[in-house]
């Protein structure tokens, strides 16, 4: 390899290992995308311009190649508007890096922020009705070991609204139940760390959970609060592992009641929590830092989602009319309804 290739595999090395997670301290999860996302680049490189990987310098990170590696994950890949996105923030990311740590590469930064992202559909999001949490929370039996686990983590992604493995990740020290309000500290995307009540209700069922899978006589502050004990070892429980007991009760309330969808996933049920938050009145701002939302314009994908505020309103703003009588509308002079109608709370 020329010294200049070693150069940039050096560079990528330090830029995944080092300043990704050491100076940055980014997750786990986005020092894996930046790497699936530079793996990629380097298989295009091979597949679609024939180079070899000990052939890949800085000299191939122009404008052109990038736009037909964006072009390959469309049509080769058949990757979404979003994944070809991220893919090229990753790549943008990448060579800000080495802009910063060596001036030479400036040129190529500035030739990599003239691509423009692809613009992506505006996403909506399935959530369930009040009713069918219910229904799906009903069918689980907590009279047993099982069903106790199951039915408190149901409750308790539900009541936090947090994600998925953000509940997987809990240890007992992040929970506090001896206040008067009790909660629980999750860390989200980026490491952000964030504090999130718990109701009354669900710390009950935590503390008759805590009793069976962690009884005080043995109980540790760096126990996962979740997990699943295989060949007489415990191991925190995996999302795959809760994916297929929610599978295994929606089945069950689908049959009870027709909200319930066949399969229920994790997300959906954090994104019913957020989309009855913004239903029952929470403020947008309020809402993205409950959910952790880094940036709080991903939080108004609940207010594109919304089609029954947006039908409750537009149909008290448009009335029928039989008559001839030219009343006011009623939005008119009303800024909050007209706020509603545009998504804007």
């Amino acid at each position: 390899m020329k010294i200049n290739d070693i150069a940039f595999y050096n560079r990528i090395r330090d830029f995944l290992d080092v300043y990704i997670v050491k100076q940055k301290k980014f997750s786990v999860n986005t020092q894996k995308s930046y790497r699936e996302a530079l793996s990629l680049l380097l298989t295009f490189f091979k597949e679609a311009l024939g180079l070899s990987y000990e052939k890949v310098g800085f000299e191939n990170l122009t404008y052109d190649n990038i736009s037909k590696f964006l072009d390959w994950l469309e049509t080769e890949r058949k990757c979404s508007a979003t994944t070809i996105n991220q893919r090229l923030m990753a790549v943008k990311s990448f060579l800000n890096y080495c802009a910063a740590v060596d001036p030479s590469k400036i040129a190529l930064q500035a030739e990599m922020k003239t691509i423009t992202l692809r613009k992506a559909k505006q996403k909506t999001v399935a959530f369930l009705s009040e009713t069918a949490i219910k229904v799906l929370v009903e069918q689980v039996n907590d009279l047993t070991s099982i069903g106790l686990r199951d039915k408190t983590l149901i409750l308790l992604m539900y009541d936090i609204g947090a994600r998925c493995q953000e509940i997987l990740d809990i240890k007992l020290s992040a929970l506090n139940l001896r206040k008067t309000e009790p909660q629980v500290s999750v860390c989200g995307k980026g490491n952000k760390t964030r504090s999130l009540p718990i109701s009354g209700e669900i710390a009950v069922y935590l503390k008759r959970y805590l009793d069976v899978y962690h009884p005080v006589a043995t109980r540790s502050s760096d126990d996962y609060l979740f997990y699943t004990v295989i060949h007489g070892i415990r191991n925190q429980m995996s999302p795959d592992a809760v994916a297929l007991f929610l599978r295994k009760y929606s089945a069950k309330g689908h049959d009870v009641c027709d909200d319930v969808p066949e399969r229920v996933r994790p997300h959906q049920i954090r994104h019913s929590r957020a989309m009855h938050l913004y239903r029952s009145g929470l403020p947008q701002v309020l809402l993205s830092e409950f959910l952790g939302h880094a940036d709080p314009v991903t939080t108004k994908v609940y207010a594109w989602s919304d089609t029954e505020m947006k039908r409750s309103a537009i149909a008290k703003a448009n009335p029928v009319q039989f008559s001839n009588n030219e009343d006011t509308p009623i939005w008119k002079g009303n800024e909050e309804m007209i706020r509603k109608l545009y998504g804007l709370t």
